[in-house]
């Protein structure tokens, strides 16, 4: 009866390593009770040599010249000296044994560990996954109370109260749709955990489990063999071959002869052996859909305007992860052919080198075939996934989506006076490239795109990339949002469902007076083009320099304006992201085109009519606030580190007042002039927010800058940023020092949350050092506001320059 039957049990497995503990004990009284028996021999042959000696000193030996009994003696003490030396070298070799014996020792220590590791990492991935689909279902449950509420508050405006308009009106829908969507993501979220724990749970019992189990009963039967061949080569080395010691030595012989690798752990393993796990039930909980009327589907995916990106992001991703496993599976098969794999730790005696020789190759061959079989289940588990996606998106056609909201969301345009008739002139010029036009928005994403259209018949055209082809696409608002590729016809011409045009602008042109619906199905109507903003900048008019730096997007340039000459900084996004990406982007953008404070980076434009998107921004001389901090340590004054932190402070009160949440203020993602004036940037992880919560994990969060609540419970409010600013001033006054050295993000998280705050740093003036403490103050309403931090550092300047 092997391991992977009948030690699949968590009892089992503890009584495995409890079982392997012993053995070390063991070992080690073995390894002492040597090493004694080797000590006393070596002291046997020093007394025993000695004898010799002592025999060899004959005083007046010419006198006994020719004596045979002389003769005799000489020859007796002759041979106590070679049982001395005899002796001496049965001591040296129980040495060479206990070192063998103590390797022996290490490396089961090594194979304890790594089957303790092993068998952690498998469990805790089904564990993980357990969490995670309870988890998922929480966040559903969340969502969707949230959905019902919005829903009844939407249907109130628009059903109950025809006619309304306004701000109140936009924030209703825009918070519906926002709720909506958040339903819908996390129902996919929840399906596809679902799934993969059904194929992770299934694998774990049928497949990795047993694997580790096998191999580690390969590894505990080849230390039984090598274990055996060190005691019997201790043993021979006690053979004195006197009658007595011979029958000592056969019993020693005998009961060491019998042991035996397959049984060692017979008796073992009946006593903990138990019946394999129970599979564990995933299932989708269908009360969470009961009251969303027709959208949602138990198990199945949503596919619609709201999930199509994340769905193709997601696919993306699984397919890397697919290929990834096929291309590790394929080094694994080669290096079983072609390689010459190495047993870990094994220990190979002079008496023994062929028996283990084999069970080395025959151990190497098992955590091969184990490491086989992860790979195999993981990419097996991933392109589950991966299929049910592409199942779910082939569904679809490449026409136009579903809407993600209910139907009765058409119901707003029903009651709002638009404005603008059929009559509506559109500019058109077939002699100038599309990109001229003021309706064309270039690569701008989905999202930006849905921002813009907010009236029925508002459009747009745009470039996207769909399987690495560039394709145009006509966006309209349109009961919900709609987006209709333009269809090539095979000479040259454009078309929808109507008549084919020579050019875009012509097909576009058409529809527009015709007001004919683009298609049958949608009936959507285009009434009125939306324009570019006057922040979208063309990218001809931008002529880049060189790099200067890297961001989390792309390179980040040096570039000139064509037409003011005007030196600008440019960050560029990689046009292989994809449109979720390019979103985050543009958030940055977004964010910044509302500012305008001497101590916030200036947005000078965005450009998205051609590859790459780049955002345009002043260009700050001095660059990155801690290369700045670095390279001028020896420089730089208490007078100059205050101003830099007042400046921060006066930037970071600006972005208070507009309810801006930073989330990533640190002397890196600050700017520095040739005048010591710091200017916040990097707006990439901002919120407009009063109070901000994560949904989409903590990942790439600077934890060594956030502030505790926002770690442990994904809450951002503007307090969270005076924490941040608290370790900026810190960077400051030590000149660029990394916050926390020498501890790890995790091992910081403890030492804060159990009160631990960093020391001043040198020459710090003791205010400055307490305005920090208030900032890292555990209870958040304790921490000041932008606007009294900054009065503070200013009061404490301008005492310092009075008492000068």
């Amino acid at each position: 009866m092997g391991f992977s039957s009948a030690l699949q049990s968590r009892a089992a497995h503890e009584a495995l390593i409890v079982r392997q503990d012993a053995e070390l004990r063991l070992m080690e009284t073995m390894k002492r009770s040597i090493q004694l028996k080797a000590k006393c021999d070596k002291e046997y042959a020093i007394s025993l040599a000695a004898v010799a000696q002592q025999g060899l000193k004959i005083d007046r030996a010419d006198d006994m010249q020719g004596s045979l009994i002389t003769k005799s003696w000489r020859s007796y003490m002759d041979e106590l000296d070679q049982q001395a030396k005899q002796f001496k070298l049965n001591a040296e070799q129980l040495e060479v044994i206990c070192d063998k014996l103590a390797h022996l020792s290490q490396d089961k220590r090594k194979a304890r560990k790594s089957y303790q590791e092993e068998h952690s990492k498998i469990a805790a991935r089904l564990n993980h996954l357990t969490d995670e689909v309870v988890r998922k279902k929480s966040e559903y449950q969340k969502h969707l109370e949230g959905y019902k509420t919005l829903r009844t508050r939407f249907e109130e405006h628009y059903i109950k109260a025809p006619g309304r308009s306004g701000r109140k009106l936009d924030d209703v829908r825009d918070k519906y749709q926002k709720a909506c969507r958040k339903l819908h993501l996390t129902h996919n979220e929840y399906v596809l955990s679902i799934t993969e724990a059904i194929e992770v749970e299934k694998d774990f019992r049928t497949v990795l489990l047993p694997g580790l189990l096998e191999h580690q009963q390969s590894v505990q039967e080849s230390f039984i063999l090598l274990w055996r061949n060190i005691l019997l080569e201790a043993a021979q080395h006690g053979d004195l071959t006197a009658d007595k010691y011979k029958e000592i030595q056969k019993r020693i012989d005998t009961v060491i002869g019998g042991i035996n690798p397959t049984e060692e752990y017979a008796e073992f393993t009946e006593k903990h052996k138990t019946s394999p796990t129970t599979p564990l039930q995933f299932q989708f909980d269908e009360s969470l859909i009961e009251d969303i009327p027709g959208k949602l589907t138990a198990s199945t995916l949503t596919v619609d305007n709201l999930t199509v990106d994340w769905l193709r992001t997601r696919l993306t991703e699984l397919e890397l992860a697919v290929k990834e496993c096929q291309e590790r599976q394929l080094k694994v098969i080669e290096h079983v052919n072609g390689g010459s794999p190495v047993a870990n730790g094994s220990v190979i005696s002079n008496g023994s080198m062929a028996s283990n020789g084999i069970q080395s190759n025959k151990d190497s061959q098992n955590r091969q075939s184990k490491d086989l079989n992860a790979l195999r289940c993981q990419e097996k588990q991933k392109q589950k996934l991966v299929d049910m996606i592409k199942f779910s998106l082939n569904e679809v056609g490449c026409e136009e989506l579903p809407s993600g909201c209910d139907d009765h969301l058409s119901l707003e345009h029903n009651f709002i006076d638009h404005g603008f008739n059929n009559e509506q002139q559109i500019s058109l010029s077939t002699n100038r490239p599309l990109y001229e036009e003021e309706w064309f928005h270039g690569v701008l994403p989905r999202e930006e795109v849905v921002r813009l259209l907010n009236i029925d018949g508002d459009f747009l055209v745009r470039e996207t990339i769909r399987n690495e082809e560039s394709q145009i696409v006509l966006s309209v608002c349109w009961n919900g949002h709609k987006h209709f590729i333009v269809q090539t016809t095979g000479d040259g011409h454009f078309r929808f469902e109507g008549p084919p045009f020579p050019s875009i602008q012509e097909l576009i042109m058409h529809q527009f007076h015709s007001e004919l619906p683009v298609t049958v199905k949608s009936g959507a109507i285009l009434r009125r083009p939306v324009c570019r903003e006057c922040w979208e900048l063309s990218n001809d008019d931008v002529a880049l320099l060189e790099k200067i730096g890297r961001g989390n997007f792309g390179d980040v340039y040096k570039a000139k304006l064509k037409s003011t000459k005007q030196d600008v900084a440019v960050k560029t996004c990689r046009m292989t992201l994809p449109d979720e990406q390019k979103r985050k982007f543009l958030q940055e953008g977004r964010i910044l085109k509302q500012y305008d404070h001497p101590n916030i980076v200036k947005l000078i434009g965005i450009c998205v009519q051609k590859q790459p998107i780049m955002i345009v921004m002043e260009l700050v001389p001095g660059g990155s606030l801690l290369n700045y901090l670095r390279k001028n340590s020896n420089g730089l004054s208490t007078r100059q580190q205050m101003g830099m932190c007042r400046d921060a402070a006066a930037g970071m009160r600006y972005l208070e007042s507009k309810n801006c949440i930073h989330r990533d203020l640190a002397a890196r993602n600050c700017l520095v002039d040739f005048e010591h004036t710091v200017k916040i940037s990097d707006f990439g992880m901002s919120r407009e927010e009063e109070e901000y919560i994560v949904s989409d994990g903590m990942k790439q969060i600077p934890v060594k800058w956030t502030a505790p609540e926002a770690l442990n419970f994904g809450k951002y409010t503007s307090l969270c940023d005076v924490w941040s600013y608290g370790i900026l001033m810190w960077e400051i006054f030590s000149k660029g020092d990394t916050p926390y050295s020498g501890m790890s993000n995790s091992r910081a998280r403890e030492r804060i949350d159990t009160g631990y705050r960093m020391p001043t740093p040198e020459n710090t003036p003791p205010e400055m050092y307490r305005l920090m403490l208030k900032c890292w103050a555990a209870d958040v309403e304790s921490r000041p506001h932008f606007d009294e931090i900054y009065n503070v550092v200013d009061a404490l300047i301008l005492r310092l320059e009075n008492s000068h």
